[in-house]
């Protein structure tokens, strides 16, 4: 009789995990306490504009976006104590100086001293919020002005009607011939 678990493992396939972390799209790395990338994928070296080894000499804080700076570093601050950073958003500055905004998950392995993180490119999901904000705004305008449009008209118009009102109330109707009854 076969072992289940014998057949299963012998079956199983091989996982290259450093072919996963070449391939990728998504940006990984791995980042010491300290703030150092010890690791990083291509993704994050063909994103940034820097090569590999520029990405790694350079403490994590020099790419990142000089407003972004002190909330990030307060955020890799509790990451260093082990808790986990889901979905945190802070804009890096490329090689050629456009801003592109990252969207991180960050796991710390304590007894290593490192981060993992995969961090995902929300440029364009940025530049569309702020196109909806600029129509949202645009929008509001344009309502507060028809708004005022309307306001002005019916005021405009109050003062004619409330005279022609006053004048058919000075008509003597009983004096005007109806031509039906001629």
């Amino acid at each position: 009789m076969n072992d289940f678990k014998s057949i299963n493992l012998k079956s199983e396939p091989h996982f290259d995990l450093d072919h996963f972390f070449e391939l990728t799209a998504d940006i990984l790395c791995i980042a010491s306490y300290d703030g150092y990338i010890k690791k990083a994928n291509p993704a994050f070296s063909q994103l940034l504009g820097y090569s590999t080894e520029e990405i790694m000499a350079g403490h994590v804080s020099d790419f990142i976006y000089h407003e972004d700076k002190n909330i990030t570093s307060k955020l890799r601050e509790r990451i260093n104590k082990d808790k986990p950073l889901l979905n945190f958003e802070n804009r890096y500055v490329t090689k050629s100086g456009e801003i592109v905004w990252l969207s991180w998950t960050s796991v710390s392995e304590p007894s290593e001293k490192l981060i993992y993180a995969i961090a995902k490119n929300v440029t364009h999901l940025k530049n569309l919020e702020e196109e909806r904000n600029l129509l949202l705004t645009n929008l509001t305008s344009v309502n507060d002005q028809l708004k005022q449009f309307t306001y002005t008209t019916s005021h405009d118009l109050r003062s004619p009607v409330n005279n022609l009102i006053s004048l058919f109330g000075l008509l003597d109707l009983s004096k005007i011939e109806d031509p039906e009854t001629l």
